[in-house]
């Protein structure tokens, strides 16, 4: 609905109280333009500089003092000052839109145009309607198939058979423009034409395959052009120079190879050496074209006079070539002497004797000359109503004509009969056919010389094609009612003396169709071979696809040298197939093709209802445009499948290559649009049910560090990451900055872009997100609550073991890790955590033999089982074998659980070793005990001493050193351990843990009660007491005279047993899985969980601890 504007100027009132020192000037009209126009000033305003002269804004009053006053003239638009920069005022707006001008023809739109380079201003182009899309359509449309084919298609197909073709291929161009005029209105089209409508509407991978199709139509209609004018040129203006004499259809196709690649050469050089003129004489071209035209109307009206004077001779049924004879009988008498006519010759092998031998089919049926067009009023329309097919080598025969068979028929008489070069049928006739209604996208092409394109684009287009329609479909009624049937199955004219049947019709002479056509097939190519050429120069100046950049380049005055050549090239492709017939059908798929893609994408703009589809055309809709969409796809494979096929994979080719290879380009194109509305269903979708178990795959959140530079810590996460999925499911990529976002925000997006950077290094499909938060722990814990959306959210976590978690300064790093264990286990996760992540094997590598060891000490809902199967489809793992070891009690049978195992691992088709280990129980050795003390005194030690960190230090090594010499003492008195590893306490690491539960309350027990009474409120006298306190409650060396807590010591026993099978059994495997036991729900045992984890993964290279999220994930059944 229309919007009315109106402008208020504003003017500045001064208050009657102001200081008398103002300026008399300040009761002007505010200057806007003084105010914004120096961006110094704006600078000024947004960052103000040190300096007391500088500084423009020290009092509270705008006007306080008058020294300051004329930066604030125009004081009434002060409250945007700060953001001009960015949003400029709207009489500045209106200023710019007021002075814009249509590009010219073949330069890249202003918005494209990333280089920096000034655009030259122009003069405003002035063409209106009728000269800029009316005439070029009607030029284009009309054209070599309208006097060359199709008589022959009306013969040959009937009246009501050509109607449906003309009917169906017209409708389809309707459609299509209907289409076009909504996408050429919906906002400002520069030069460029379909291609930019498409590529900015579909997107660069639709626009760049498309745009492909269009100039390879284009190309080979310069080829179907330059055949038709050398067809018209041995016809019927000189059919003496032919070089070949041979008298068959393969001489004739030489001929138009040689004549065909000679004329493409001197077009060639024309086009190259002066387009110019070629522009210039485009209203003579079309000039013969409506001539010829009037000529055939005029032709049809002087039918109802007097039928033109041309006969056609029939042979019994069969119609005679009669160029090599004139009169149309057996014998002719002159002065009462009967003599053999030139016929007879043709016929029979002697002179004219009873005796001789004739052709059979020549002595038994009389000769019959009839009129080759018996006029409007003949009748004649019955018979050509219904169509005539038949395959290559049928005689052209009349059907109510009475005619005695031969017997024997006599080949090489055949060539005095007009026979089916090719074998005809309905489908083929389309596929010839619609060559001629291209050439709807010409008033579009010329969109940047257009006064005013959104309105006559529509408007020329749609009246030519409607033109163009009434003079086909007349002509098609007109041809059936006026010429005999066999005279219009006669395609090159050989029974009417060698001239073109539609010539025959015209009036005043057959030779002003013969001219007109001749020069207007000659002005067509000439224009295809302008304008594909700069079609090809655009798409490779988009830089959509790497490989046609070097056909971006040309003459210094831009003209487009080398696709000029690829063009003459790929042209003579279709020159050098040498048949009209041939060419047509490759022609109308590549148009087709773009035709269906013009009306797709209005049809999706449509559909999507994004914001900014506004066209100013109405009168369209999406069914229109699907149902135009649906006809072009119909047409193509009606005309030619195995042609259709062909377009469809060139076209697929170039898409799949501009995705992959293609420049990155955002557009706004409705194919984004229609990814945001699918993606929208499907994540709805998603959301309604949870996945089923055969459904479930890990959709894994990745948890980086940044380091200083903001690069990723740890690559190989992402590389792992990469082999565990193989591109499948979700993948999401994050960190954590500590800060806040107002002051990290850029460091957020750089780093953003450094993890994008390491994922496409690493060949890793997924999404890369950076938060800024407070503190680590946080920014982790909203990441896992909140990454992904909808239904379409991480179900696994993945991050690496904080190996130097004992060497921190501070305890970040451990409660960071363990509470993000928490997290996952609260929301019902899965989590992986990989040891020695480094060490992992890259992409790149191939291991040549190993094992991927897992083992499964409890059930997690079978995901340890799941991930060495994914591991194993990606090439890095693929010669790994896959290991299953699982631990039996005393009190279990082995034998039988393997067997079990084994079962079950059959009937989860997976391939893998089984072997169940025997874990004997056995006295805690001194080696636990002291270890577990060890920990606990350390623990201690560091909770109650409040010291510094060169204190701390001292104060564990001299802990350390007393612990030794009691380990040394205790082992003369306790009984010698069954096995006793020693495990260097840098290196522990640890596992699973099934009593979490029933050991917690113990734990809780074991550690002493919390102080009652807590200090809100902090002096320096209260901290020292508070020091003292703790210090004389439990003093050093009394920590010495602790007893580890016996849950603690069962934990370590179970570590350290464990971690000694599992090095033994898998030292050298490439990879193991563990279990991960959950971290303890009293959180003052968390440094004795990571002293637990460290214990059991001890001694392996490449460790995967994971823990379940509590569901199943792998499943018996299909």
């Amino acid at each position: 609905m229309p919007t009315n504007f109106t402008v208020v100027p504003v003017e500045d009132v001064e208050d009657s109280s102001s200081s008398s020192g103002a300026t008399a000037g300040a009761n002007k009209p505010a200057s806007l333009g003084r105010i914004f126009a120096n961006a110094e000033d704006a600078n000024h305003l947004q960052e103000p500089p040190s300096g007391d002269d500088n500084h423009k804004e020290s009092s509270p009053f705008i006007n306080s003092n008058s020294d300051r006053e004329p930066y604030y003239e125009g004081k009434n638009m002060a409250l945007f000052e700060e953001e001009i920069d960015s949003t400029p005022m709207v009489a500045s707006l209106l200023n710019k839109l007021a002075n814009y001008t249509n590009l010219t023809q073949g330069v890249r739109e202003h918005e494209e145009a990333e280089d920096g380079v000034r655009r030259v201003a122009v003069m405003v182009p002035q063409m209106g309607t009728f000269i800029g899309v009316y005439l070029p359509c009607m030029q284009n449309i009309l054209g070599v198939i309208l006097f060359l084919r199709l008589t022959w298609i009306v013969g040959t197909a009937g009246i009501l058979g050509s109607f449906a073709i003309v009917s169906m291929c017209c409708i389809c161009t309707l459609l299509t423009a209907i289409s076009m005029s909504a996408i050429a209105t919906n906002g400002v089209v520069p030069a460029g034409g379909s291609y930019y409508m498409i590529s900015r509407s579909l997107g660069p991978e639709f626009g760049g395959a498309v745009g492909l199709c269009l100039y390879l139509g284009t190309t080979f209609a310069g080829s179907l052009y330059i055949l038709g004018t050398i067809e018209i040129l041995l016809t019927y203006i000189v059919p003496t120079a032919i070089v070949f004499k041979e008298n068959n259809s393969e001489a004739m196709h030489n001929n138009m190879r040689v004549y065909g690649t000679c004329c493409l050469v001197l077009m060639a050089l024309v086009v190259f050496v002066g387009v110019k003129y070629v522009n210039k004489l485009a209203l003579v071209f079309l000039s013969c074209v409506v001539l010829s035209i009037m000529a055939t109307y005029a032709g049809v009206i002087k039918t109802l006079i007097e039928p033109p004077d041309f006969n056609v001779c029939l042979l019994g049924n069969r119609s005679l070539r009669n160029e090599n004879f004139e009169t149309c009988a057996k014998t002719d008498t002159i002065k009462n002497t009967t003599i053999p006519t030139e016929l007879w010759s043709l016929f029979c092998s002697g002179q004219y004797s009873y005796n001789e031998t004739c052709d059979e089919y020549f002595t038994l049926n009389n000769l019959t000359e009839i009129r080759a067009i018996p006029g409007l009023l003949s009748g004649v329309i019955k018979d050509n109503l219904w169509g005539d097919y038949g395959p290559a080598g049928t005689v052209i025969e009349k059907q109510k004509q009475s005619s005695v068979a031969a017997q024997v028929p006599s080949e090489e008489k055949n060539m005095n009969y007009l026979f089916n070069d090719i074998t005809t049928y309905f489908t083929l006739l389309v596929g010839i056919y619609f060559p001629s209604v291209t050439g709807i996208m010409a008033g579009s092409n010329r969109s940047g010389d257009l006064r005013d394109a959104q309105r006559s684009i529509p408007i020329g287009t749609i009246l030519a094609i409607l033109t163009t329609s009434f003079i086909y479909i007349s002509f098609v009624v007109l041809f059936g009612a006026c010429i005999e049937g066999v005279v219009l199955r006669d395609k090159f004219g050989y029974s009417v003396k060698k001239n073109p049947v539609i010539g025959i019709l015209a009036w005043p002479s057959p030779w002003v169709i013969v001219i007109g056509s001749f020069f207007s097939c000659c002005g067509a190519g000439l224009q295809s071979l302008t304008g594909a050429p700069r079609l090809l120069q655009a798409i490779a100046r988009d830089g959509i696809i790497p490989f046609l950049q070097v056909f971006g380049h040309g003459k210094a005055n831009g003209e487009p040298t080398w696709a000029l050549l690829l063009t003459v090239g790929i042209c003579e492709i279709g020159i050098l197939i040498a048949s009209l017939d041939d060419v047509a059908p490759i022609l109308s798929m590549f148009f087709l093709m773009c035709y269906l893609f013009v009306n797709l994408a209005c049809a999706v703009q449509t559909l999507l209802r994004t914001p900014n589809w506004r066209p100013r055309f109405k009168f369209y809709h999406w069914t229109l445009s699907f149902l135009g969409m649906s006809l072009c796809l119909s047409l193509m494979f009606v005309s030619s499948w195995y042609y259709a096929l062909v377009a469809v994979v060139i076209a697929g080719c170039i898409y799949k290559y501009i995705e992959y290879r293609g420049a990155v380009k955002e557009w706004g194109d409705g194919i984004r649009g229609l990814s945001l509305n699918a993606a929208r269903y499907a994540l709805i979708r998603l959301e309604e049910a949870p996945p089923h178990t055969k459904n479930w795959r890990p959709q894994v959140l990745v948890l980086c560090k940044l380091d200083s530079d903001l690069q990723v810590k740890h690559p190989r996460l992402l590389s792992f990451t990469t082999q565990l999925k193989a591109g499948k499911g979700l993948t999401i990529v994050c960190s954590v900055l500590e800060g806040t976002y107002m002051t990290r925000g850029n460091d957020a997006k750089a780093g953003e872009q450094s993890l994008k950077s390491a994922m496409a290094a690493e060949r890793t499909k997924g999404f890369s997100h950076v938060v800024v938060s407070s503190n680590l722990r946080d920014g982790f814990s909203i990441l896992i609550q909140s990454a992904g959306l909808g239904g379409m959210k991480h179900n696994a976590v993945l991050m690496a073991w904080p190996a130097g978690w004992k060497q921190a300064q501070d305890s970040s790093a451990r409660r960071n890790f363990i509470e993000t264990v928490r997290e996952t286990t609260a929301a019902h996760q899965a989590l992986m955590v990989a040891k020695n992540i480094d060490h992992f094997p890259g992409n790149q590598e191939r291991l040549k033999e190993g094992t991927i060891d897992v083992w499964w000490i409890v059930h997690d809902g079978g995901l340890l089982m799941l991930l060495p199967f994914l591991l194993s489809q990606h090439k890095v793992w693929r010669k790994c074998q896959m290991r299953i070891f699982t631990v039996a009690q005393m009190d279990d049978n082995s034998i039988q659980m393997k067997k079990d195992l084994q079962m079950f691992l059959y009937h989860l088709r997976l391939d893998a070793v089984v072997e169940v280990v025997e874990m004997h129980d056995s006295d805690i050795s001194a080696f636990t005990y002291e270890k577990t003390l060890m920990m606990e005194q350390r623990s201690q030690m560091l909770k109650q001493m409040q010291l510094s960190r060169t204190e701390r230090e001292r104060e564990i090594q001299s802990i350390t050193d007393v612990s030794r010499g009691s380990i040394k003492r205790k082992k003369c008195s306790c009984a010698p351990p069954l096995y006793t590893q020693c495990i260097p306490e840098e290196e522990a690491q640890l596992i699973h843990d099934r009593n979490t539960a029933s050991h917690s309350s113990a734990n809780d027990k074991a550690v002493g009660a919390a102080p009652d009474r807590v200090h809100m409120t902090w002096t320096k006298e209260k901290l020292i007491n508070e020091r003292n306190k703790q210090r004389e409650g439990m003093g050093v060396k009394d920590m010495f005279n602790m007893k580890p807590n016996q849950s603690n010591v069962r934990r370590m026993h179970t570590a350290v047993k464990l971690n000694e099978v599992v090095v033994k059994k898998s030292h050298n495997s490439q990879l193991v899985l563990l279990n991960m036991p959950g971290p303890p729900k009293n959180k003052k045992g968390d440094e004795n969980y990571m002293e637990f984890l460290e214990v059991l993964m001890e001694g392996l290279d490449r460790v995967l601890l994971v823990r379940g999220g509590g569901r199943e994930v792998i499943t018996i059944y299909s």
